[in-house]
């Protein structure tokens, strides 16, 4: 079955009929209909080899993340994969967790392979080496989670999500206020843990609240790393003991609401739990968060790569985009006992 079958049936040229069933370049919606019933009729399939030996593309777009097992990177990936599917591209994903070595691979040896269009970094502060290197090979990149140096990159404030979870608790009255922060290897890329605690300790500063190291606790963004950080906070004297916790991730607020009742404490009125992200489970725990949607981070980070590869108008998008994020209050946070 050839693609001039498919012309002669829908009564278009060649052309037309690849268009159409590419989705690249502009096709009436009538001419679209007519290519796509005569190509079913006929069962022809686009030959994905063919049509990339004529084009030099893949219609495939590398996805590199640090992490799998944790909500915030899959939502992100499932964002950015949907996007693509509607847009025609496959996915392969690249898996960085592990010994180490498998960045240097990916990077060196994987992504130099010509498999793929464009990528995503997701979380990862690469490094001039690893740009130059994707540059040179002409492949679009975009960056979600941080600044990049000449590169595209999708960034929230994480300081100011911080300090507007930080002021929440603040609002309702806590001065005793912990922080469940992140250990060094959370720090790696991009600082977001260092800049969520500076958020909190803005807050503070500005409330004229003590900023006091008793009540921080580091973990690793995971429920367990939480529950052991809340833990270690929710064990000090009455007197001293955090009223209110700012978790930098809603996996680790969750850690800390069960510590919480594993202590026999009562979450809101004994202690005020807040953290970061709107995780799906976020509302079955009642957990008040803010949410700053990966999803739609993904997406986004598909629709500047697609001005890339198939550029529609002269609209450039900006090199560094804000993201937006939100408070949402449930039941995790209240007024502080008297």
């Amino acid at each position: 079955m050839s693609i001039a079958e498919v012309a002669r049936l829908a009564g278009v040229s060649t052309a037309t009929v690849s268009r159409a069933l590419s989705g690249r370049g502009h096709v009436s919606a009538a001419a679209r209909e007519r290519v796509v019933a005569a190509a079913r009729e006929l069962g022809y399939v686009v030959s994905q080899a063919a049509s990339s030996l004529a084009s030099g593309r893949t219609r495939n777009v590398g996805i590199v993340l640090p992490f799998l097992s944790r909500w915030y990177f899959t939502a992100v990936l499932e964002g950015a994969q949907q996007r693509l599917m509607r847009s025609g591209y496959d996915v392969t994903l690249y898996n960085l967790a592990g010994d180490g070595g498998e960045r240097r691979t990916v990077f060196e040896h994987f992504l130099q392979r010509q498999r793929v269009d464009a990528v995503i970094a997701v979380s990862l502060e690469l490094t001039e080496p690893e740009v130059t290197s994707l540059h040179a090979l002409g492949k679009p990149l975009v960056g979600v989670g941080g600044p990049i140096p000449g590169v595209r990159t999708l960034a929230i404030d994480d300081v100011a999500v911080a300090t507007l979870a930080t002021e929440h608790l603040i609002g309702l009255g806590h001065s005793r206020i912990g922080l469940i922060g992140g250990d060094v290897e959370s720090d790696a890329d991009f600082h977001l843990p260092t800049k969520r605690r500076q958020g909190w300790e803005a807050a503070m500063r500005e409330a004229g609240l003590p900023i006091a190291e008793s009540r921080v606790a580091n973990a690793d963004f995971t429920v367990q790393g939480g529950y052991r950080a809340a833990k270690q906070l929710l064990g000090a004297p009455l007197r001293d003991r955090a009223t209110a916790i700012f978790a930098a991730s809603d996996e680790m607020a969750f850690g800390a609401m069960l510590a919480a009742r594993d202590l026999g404490l009562s979450v809101p009125l004994d202690v005020s739990i807040v953290g970061v992200d709107d995780h799906d489970m976020s509302d079955f725990f009642g957990l008040t968060t803010i949410a700053q949607f990966p999803g739609a981070q993904g997406a986004l980070a598909v629709d500047i790569l697609m001005a890339q590869l198939e550029p529609k108008g002269d609209d450039t998008p900006p090199s560094d985009t804000p993201l937006p994020f939100e408070l949402r209050v449930r039941s995790s946070t209240s007024r502080p006992r008297d």
